[in-house]
């Protein structure tokens, strides 16, 4: 597999060819756009000038003058009427010319070769020194017209500087290849050490150190993978303590289950005894239904398997439904309900909130003590908001912040049976959050716990 290295090499590479390619052919068009006509331009003027300066210096034979500014490095051909031509300076490549052209340069016009010069679109046309890629134009010699084909010697007046020029676009290509290699290195040194932080990881390694301290892509990439490498770490320790209390809250019911069981088994235990007992067989076998039930749910909502069946629904009939459905155990401590709940339509899942206002009021029976209070109100604004407070144990302020973890069950030294499994709160929290709601709580130790919960219209 080809590495990054090499590719980001290579792809430079590529856009300095590709861009070199490109330049050359955008430069041939303005060539054949602007330049050529004006290069013809200039070499007709040229060859104007040469047939002034051989009418206006008599002295001086056009044998003499033509020898003399070929040697400025142009190249001439004069062609007589009988097609003999003579050549001044460099030697022509190629002196093969249509006859029509000549005795149509001798009959007085003028041959515009370099325009009409059948080449490829290439500005390199421009250098081939070929009788046709020239400038013709009639001249009077000793009372004779001859054809005067005039080009510039482009080898001689040009050729040190296109080998400077080769030269430079060469060396500079191999430099910017040299440089590319090397930059490269800085680009891709650090995405190699974000590979063996990502090899660390996966080996459950996530104490790592990157360099953070870049102000580019990759140092907020950097940052970012040290944020991850910590939420990483942080939530296998939450598996490893969610497996843990699992496993413990399972065999804390089983065990009383098993030795319940043994006990009544053995027949050594009054018929009271036995009652008792399987009336704890038969809540510690709740519990573990109960806690599969939690469980199930927030897997479910974890992974978000099945989404939200939204719709419209009387909000305060369905909190008086669970408040009928917990009716047994509140009569049974008799708690005083007081519920004030004006008539709320709501959009969301049904089944779901339920399970919120479910959990929230057996909370508050659970803590609250004999012939308390359990008060349930509602208010709509902006958004709709239900209250449920209680008279109940309360929360000590330092574990107000925890309460919405799994599994967390405040004081340890209260009886297991009556703080259940520690999942309720953390399913209430996932549904609201589902709804995009909030949900807020306020709580004195002996005064009691008011739960807030505030949801979208």
């Amino acid at each position: 597999m080809k590495s990054l290295y090499f590719r980001i090499v290579a792809t430079f590479a590529l856009v300095a060819l590709a861009s070199g390619i490109i330049a050359f052919f955008i430069s041939n068009l303005y060539y054949q756009a602007k330049l050529k006509d004006f290069n013809e331009e200039k070499i007709l003027e040229i060859a104007e000038e040469i047939i002034y300066l051989h009418e206006h210096s008599p002295k001086i034979s056009a044998d003499d003058l033509l020898t003399s500014i070929a040697n400025m490095n142009f190249q001439m051909y004069v062609v007589d009427e009988e097609l003999k031509g003579k050549s001044y300076g460099e030697k022509f490549r190629d002196y093969s010319i249509d006859e029509k052209i000549v005795r149509s340069i001798l009959r007085g016009n003028t041959y515009h070769g370099i325009s009409q010069y059948k080449s490829s679109l290439f500005v390199t046309g421009f250098f081939k020194d070929e009788i046709e890629n020239s400038i013709g134009v009639p001249i009077e010699i000793d009372g004779k017209t001859y054809a005067l084909f005039v080009r510039p010697n482009i080898e001689r007046q040009f050729g040190e500087m296109r080998i400077v020029f080769s030269l430079l676009l060469g060396i500079t290509f191999l430099l910017s290849l040299l440089l590319i290699l090397i930059l490269t290195t800085f680009i891709v040194k650090p995405v190699k050490k974000l590979t063996k932080a990502t090899r660390k990881i996966a080996n459950g390694n996530y104490n790592i150190e990157l360099e953070s301290n870049r102000s580019d892509e990759i140092g907020d990439l950097a940052k970012d993978f040290s944020l991850m490498a910590k939420s990483l770490e942080k939530l296998d320790e939450m598996r490893q303590e969610f497996v843990s209390n699992v496993s413990h809250e399972i065999q804390s019911p089983l065990t009383s289950i098993k030795g319940f069981t043994k006990a009544i088994r053995t027949k050594v235990v009054s018929d009271e005894d036995a009652d008792r007992y399987l009336e704890i067989i038969e809540k510690e076998s709740e519990r573990l239904s109960s806690l599969s039930k939690q469980l199930l749910m927030l897997s479910s909502l974890d992974k978000e398997v099945k989404g939200l069946e939204v719709g419209a629904f009387r909000l305060d009939e369905q909190i008086r439904e669970a408040v009928l459905l917990t009716e047994w155990q509140w009569n049974q401590k008799k708690l005083n309900m007081h519920i004030d709940l004006p008539q709320l339509v709501i959009e969301g899942d049904k089944q779901l909130l339920f399970q919120v206002w479910t959990n929230l009021i057996t909370n508050s029976i659970k803590f609250t003590d004999e012939e308390g209070s359990i008060f349930i109100n509602a208010y709509v604004d902006d958004e709709i908001k239900v209250m449920i407070r209680d008279t109940g144990s309360g929360i000590a302020e330092e574990e107000l912040p925890h309460i919405f973890d799994r599994f967390y069950m405040g004081d340890k030294s209260r009886d297991r049976t009556k703080s259940g499994s520690g999942l309720g709160l953390s399913v209430v929290k996932k549904i609201v959050d589902l709804h995009r709601g909030t949900i807020e709580v306020a709580s004195k130790v002996g005064e009691g716990t008011t739960m807030t919960i505030r949801l979208p219209r």
